[in-house]
C-alpha cells in the first residue's frame, strides 16, 4: 500500500506539539511512524501489538527472524517487559542508573506480553530508554512500549536525517518526524550480561557508542561479535549483511591490497584525509570524503559515518573503497559495519 509521507518539523514548539500529536495518534491507530533518536532515526510502532509490529517489517521488507529493540518510556519500567534474573540484578540497576536513558541496549528474558514477532520468537528481548527529546515527548505520550528499529530499508544504509528516511520509506508510512541530525550516528550498543565469578560477564553483542571502556567499571568486558547468515539472530544488528550501500563498497585494510580495474570508477571513504595514511594517491578517485578531516577522531567520524556512507552510495561509482579506522572506542563499530557492508557484495 503506498502512503502521502508527511515530515513534520520540531524546531519550534508549536510545530513540536503537532508533531508529538499526530505521531501519537498514528501510533495509537495501529501505524508505524519514524521517529529520531539519539543514535539513529528509528521506524516505530506499539510494540505488544503484533499487528502493529508486522506493519515495521512490511514498510523496511525485514526478515521477521530478525529481532528488534523494544524502547520503554521511563528506565524505571524494565519490568513491563523483561525479567531481570535475580543474579545480574544489581548489574542491571547499575548499568540503567548509568547509562539510561541512552544508546545501551540489554539483552534480557522477555516476559510473555511481548509479542514473539518481535523477538523472533526468543525467549530473550533487546531493551533501552532512548535519550531523544522528541522521542521522550512521543513515548511519554504514547505511554506503551515501542519497537523501533532503524528507519531504512532492510539490510541498507541506516539513516541518520529525516530526509535521509524519506529517501528509503517515501510512500510506505504515513510521518517522519524531522529533529535533526542524530547525536550519536551509530545504533546502540547491544549487550548481554551474565553473572561471575568473581565479576559479571559484560559481553558486547553489537557494538556502538557505549564502549568497552565505559563498560569496564561494571564487569568483565568482552566483546563477541557474530555474524548470522541464516537467522534467526540472538540480537538485533547481527546478520552479516547489513548496514550495506547499493554500490559495492570494499573495506581495504592496507593500501598495498588496491590494484584498480582499468575503466572502473572509485570513490574513497577516508578516515581523516591524511596523505601519509596511503590511501590517497592510490587511483584517480571520483571523489574523496572523510571522516573526521586531519583529526581522526571517532566520535566525530561516528557521527559522519552513515551521512557519508549514503553520499558515496549516491555518486554511481563502480566501488566505493573504505579505509579502515581505529579499531577501539566507536572505532569497533564502524569497522564491524564496514566489515558487514563488504560481505554483501564479496564474491
Amino acid at each position: 500500500m503506498t502512503h502521502v509521507t508527511a515530515v513534520l518539523r520540531t524546531d519550534e514548539p508549536p510545530l513540536m506539539h503537532q508533531a508529538v500529536e499526530e505521531a501519537v495518534r498514528l501510533l495509537k491507530e495501529g501505524e508505524v511512524v519514524a521517529l529520531p533518536t539519539e543514535t539513529v532515526y528509528g521506524l516505530a510502532a506499539n510494540a505488544l501489538d503484533p499487528a502493529a509490529v508486522t506493519k515495521i517489517f512490511e514498510a523496511k521488507e525485514r526478515p521477521t527472524f530478525d529481532p528488534l529493540i523494544v524502547h520503554l518510556p521511563h528506565k524505571n519500567q524494565l519490568d513491563l517487559v523483561a525479567d531481570v534474573p535475580a543474579d545480574i540484578a544489581q548489574t542491571v540497576k547499575q548499568l540503567t542508573e548509568r547509562f539510561w536513558p541512552g544508546p545501551l541496549t540489554l539483552l534480557l528474558p522477555k516476559k510473555a506480553v511481548v509479542p514473539d514477532i518481535v523477538t523472533a520468537g526468543l525467549p530473550t528481548v533487546a531493551v533501552r530508554v532512548s535519550s531523544n527529546a522528541v522521542f521522550r515527548k512521543v513515548i511519554s505520550a504514547f505511554d506503551q512500549p515501542l519497537a523501533a528499529p532503524s528507519a531504512n530499508r532492510f539490510g541498507s544504509i541506516s539513516p541518520t536525517s529525516a530526509g535521509a528516511v524519506l529517501s528509503e520509506l517515501d510512500g510506505r508510512i504515513h510521518l517522519i518526524v524531522d529533529s535533526g541530525a542524530s547525536l550519536y550516528g551509530l545504533e546502540s550498543t547491544i549487550i548481554k550480561i551474565e553473572p561471575g565469578p568473581p565479576k559479571p560477564v559484560i559481553t558486547i553483542i553489537r557494538p556502538g557508542p557505549v564502549t568497552p571502556d565505559d563498560l569496564k567499571a561494571y564487569g568483565k568486558v568482552k566483546v563477541a561479535i557474530r555474524s548470522v547468515i541464516d537467522g534467526p539472530a540472538e540480537s538485533p544488528g547481527q546478520l552479516a549483511s547489513h548496514y550495506a550501500p547499493r554500490t559495492p563498497l570494499r573495506l581495504l585494510e592496507q593500501p598495498s591490497d588496491f590494484i584498480p580495474e582499468p575503466g572502473k570508477r572509485y570513490a574513497l571513504m577516508s578516515y581523516r584525509g591524511e596523505e601519509q595514511d596511503g590511501y590517497l594517491h592510490l587511483t584517480d578517485w571520483e571523489e574523496v570524503m572523510m571522516l573526521s578531516p586531519g583529526k581522526g577522531k571517532l566520535p566525530e567520524a561516528a557521527v559522519r559515518f552513515f551521512h557519508i556512507l549514503r553520499r558515496l552510495d549516491e555518486l554511481g561509482v563502480d566501488e566505493i573503497i573504505a579505509e579502515p579506522l581505529h579499531e577501539h572506542g566507536m572505532g569497533i563499530a564502524m569497522m564491524d559495519k564496514l566489515r558487514r557492508a563488504s560481505v554483501r557484495h564479496a564474491p
